[in-house]
């Protein structure tokens, strides 16, 4: 899951001195309309923009990350070390960034951090073009260390980047919409993020890499250059009402006081954690799996993951009446359980067309969740917490994935010495179906017993 927000209008947000509430009525439409007398777009659809900049970005490196490194290693374990760096910042940095973004003026830490990220990717650009031509991928081992090591460093730098952008971000969504349109909101800025992440990202990343290698990671400088221009544009203080710099183990225990406190948000966070993990398995898993199993090109993988981002757009765009339709606790329950077979069926998948299907269809059940899931969240968490909590939160939900990433390399290298590698290589599959199956079993109680109260 990809796994998102920031200004309002005035340069103040919901929490922030210019309420959204003390508008009058004409005035909010106008807001929630996209227009304020002259001005043709909203801080709201500024950052959608900006957003969208940086998704492409992140779409692109979909590919790049596991497709250039699988260019340097045959080695599934060693193909999966690229993206654990990648992820592995969310399980080290996802506390120290609710802090400080209870701290900071948000979009300054947003600023900041993209800006970071756009030096890695330019840097990783530069490395793989001096080491062109690339040496043939060895079983064991790599063909270029030196590479291969840098390739691993600007991974970690960008996965460190994006924890504390990507916290900073999501805690400023509630400033943009009153509470009862966050469904809305979030579905609207997901579907736009997913345009650009899922559905062209990983198509122009396929293409980039068949055109010239390090092409995919200079675009991604240029995207997050773009991005940053987009937010540095946004005039406003978005620092917390309450931002004074205390003791941060005081304000820890603070943020993890307030989730322990509220058993639905901590039922959400081991759930999405162990769900993460299984979809981690499968993304990595997939990479071998479409080049060896279905013999796919760069192209024609990419072109299956972004048929996926249609499952996930119409997931983020249909959430919020699911939602109003089945309630929040049965659409939560049913999206976990849809997902289980949605793996499994991706290990049977005879084509790129059947593949894509199934990453609709997981796209889909995923990104409803996720349209109720964090909004839950944001209404829930006073705007004083939402950093801390959120990174709390994080900390389960994200730091699982590179558990996902290593244990789908390690399944795949343990069952080669038993199993035919075809078969081992759709292994990870099979084991992330049956446990968001198991896992869906576990949570349905406790999913409706911690909506109840407002479903009444």
């Amino acid at each position: 899951m990809y796994p998102f927000a920031l200004l309002a209008f005035g340069g103040e947000g919901w929490q922030g001195r210019g309420h959204f509430q003390t508008l009058t009525a004409p005035m909010r439409r106008q807001i929630v309309a996209g227009r304020i007398g002259d001005i043709q777009l909203t801080p709201l659809q500024r950052f959608i923009t900006a957003s969208g900049m940086t998704n492409l970005a992140d779409g692109v490196a979909v590919v790049a990350w596991a497709w250039i490194a699988s260019l340097l290693t045959r080695d599934a374990f060693l193909v999966a070390l690229v993206p654990v760096a990648l992820r592995l910042p969310w399980f080290l940095l996802a506390l120290p960034a609710g802090v400080i973004t209870d701290r900071v003026d948000r979009r300054w830490l947003i600023l900041r951090m993209d800006a970071l990220r756009g030096l890695a990717f330019a840097v990783a650009a530069l490395a793989l073009w001096a080491a062109l031509p690339l040496a043939p991928a060895p079983v064991a081992g790599v063909s270029d260390p030196l590479l291969y090591g840098a390739l691993i460093l600007a991974a970690f730098v960008v996965g460190g980047a994006e924890v504390f952008r990507d916290n900073a971000a999501q805690t400023m969504l509630p400033a943009f919409v009153p509470p009862d349109r966050l469904e809305r909101a979030n579905g609207q800025l997901w579907s736009a993020e997913l345009l650009t992440n899922a559905l062209i990202g990983p198509a122009l990343g396929a293409m980039l890499i068949a055109v010239w290698l390090p092409l995919a990671f200079g675009l991604n400088a240029v995207a997050y250059g773009l991005a940053l221009l987009l937010v540095a544009g946004v005039a406003g203080q978005f620092r917390p009402a309450r931002a004074d710099a205390r003791d941060w183990r005081a304000e820890l225990v603070e943020g993890l006081g307030f989730l322990r406190g509220k058993p639905l948000l901590r039922t959400l966070a081991w759930t999405t954690g162990f769900w993460n993990l299984f979809h981690q398995m499968i993304v990595i898993g997939v990479v071998l799996h479409a080049q060896e199993n279905l013999g796919l090109s760069a192209t024609a993988y990419g072109l299956t993951l972004a048929g996926g981002a249609l499952g996930g757009i119409a997931g983020s765009l249909l959430g919020d009446r699911i939602s109003r339709a089945l309630g929040p606790a049965r659409t939560m329950q049913w999206m976990l359980l849809a997902s289980g077979p949605c793996f499994a069926a991706m290990a049977m998948a005879p084509g790129p067309v059947t593949l894509g299907l199934c990453f609709a269809a997981m796209e889909f059940s995923g990104f409803v969740w996720n349209v109720v899931s964090v909004s839950t969240r944001q209404r829930m968490i006073p705007d004083g917490l939402r950093g801390r909590v959120n990174s709390l939160y994080r900390l389960l939900a994200w730091g699982m994935m590179p558990v996902g990433l290593l244990l789908s390399g390690l399944l795949v290298t343990l069952a080669e010495t038993l199993l035919p590698r075809e078969v081992a290589l759709t292994l990870p599959f099979w084991a992330a179906g049956l446990g968001a199956v198991l896992l869906s079993l576990v949570v349905w109680r406790a999913i409706w017993r911690g909506f109840a109260p407002q479903q009444h």
